[in-house]
């Protein structure tokens, strides 16, 4: 959500300077925290103005220029630990954004992609699918048909008809499993969804790991609401770098969301799940060990509550579903 209200602050720092509107060109810049821009580039002479006007917000610490003309932009310390609370509390709307209002894209063709004939062709419908759900999330209009809802599964297949290899790639290891991989896919590569190896309740599987994650935070959401639970608490400045790692992670959602959908690419946002997912479960193990005497405290609920929602509403683009449990 961080880069959401970056790309936001950047919107209003051009309008203030007279500027025309110009995508922020947002990226990671490895430090947890801090957001590089390439928008000065693109408005030649603009760099120590926007930088300026970036740095009053109250919830940036700095801006600068580096390299060529990039503006670099460190939120406070409070921003960052404020950041579980604010996507806990929007819940699935964590993932939304005005990234691509104003754009318009064409809705999927109706029908379950699981019931297509071959992989590539299911691969094919399941982007069309996800993609317009990525979209619509990141504020764009989606048009010229019929659209599939976040999370919404499509038709059952038909019964009447032959079993195709998807259809029994799905019958043994669930469609959810097939449709993460099948999301994942990357295009232009031979598509073959080995039903086995998706069906693992193993780490190694992506399929699995980013189910299991969001249900080790919702796991965590349930340790965190006993009566034993520590009270509520002002969040603190994250100091452990598996959670600042985690916070970075999430701070991105909204601009994953909208990167994929622009570049037509929704294996990449799934990647971009599952290496949410490592990073949650290694986060929230971390946490529960240090408050393994009682129950977890305020921040590791926080932390859950926002690993829940982040991957609940990323799944739920994708048409997977979150379980709490596994």
């Amino acid at each position: 959500m961080i880069a959401r209200d970056l790309r936001e602050a950047i919107g209003k720092a051009l309008a203030a300077a007279g500027l025309a509107p110009a995508d922020p060109g947002l990226r990671p810049t490895g430090v947890p925290g801090q957001y590089a821009s390439s928008v000065a580039l693109a408005t030649p002479g603009s760099a120590k103005t926007l930088a300026a006007q970036l740095a009053a917000e109250p919830w940036i610490a700095c801006a600068g220029i580096t390299g060529p003309g990039y503006l670099t932009v460190t939120v406070t310390p409070q921003a960052l630990a404020a950041l579980p609370g604010r996507i806990a509390a929007a819940g699935q709307a964590c993932a939304a954004s005005g990234a691509l209002r104003g754009v318009t894209v064409t809705a999927p063709p109706p029908g379950d992609p699981l019931g297509a004939a071959t992989w590539e062709e299911a691969r094919q419908a399941l982007a069309a699918h996800v993609t317009a759900r990525l979209a619509a999330a990141a504020g764009a209009t989606v048009g010229g048909g019929a659209t599939v809802r976040s999370g919404e599964r499509g038709a059952e297949p038909d019964a009447t008809r032959p079993r195709t290899e998807v259809a029994a790639a799905v019958a043994y290891a669930g469609a959810d499993a097939v449709r993460f991989a099948l999301a994942r896919a990357v295009p232009g590569r031979p598509v073959r969804i080995d039903p086995a190896v998706v069906a693992r309740h193993v780490p190694d599987n992506p399929a699995y790991a980013v189910r299991y994650a969001h249900a080790r935070a919702a796991s965590g959401v349930r340790w965190a609401a006993t009566p034993n639970a520590a009270g509520a608490a002002r969040p603190c400045p994250p100091a452990d770098p598996g959670e600042l790692a985690l916070l970075d992670a999430l701070s991105w959602l909204p601009e994953r969301v909208a990167v994929a959908a622009r570049r037509a690419r929704p294996d990449e946002f799934a990647r971009y799940l599952e290496e949410l997912a490592g990073l949650s479960v290694a986060a929230l193990i971390a946490a529960s060990r240090r408050g393994s005497a009682r129950a977890p405290g305020s921040n590791e609920l926080a932390l859950a509550s926002a690993v829940r929602a982040s991957l609940a509403a990323g799944l739920g683009l994708l048409g997977v579903g979150a379980p709490d449990r596994l």
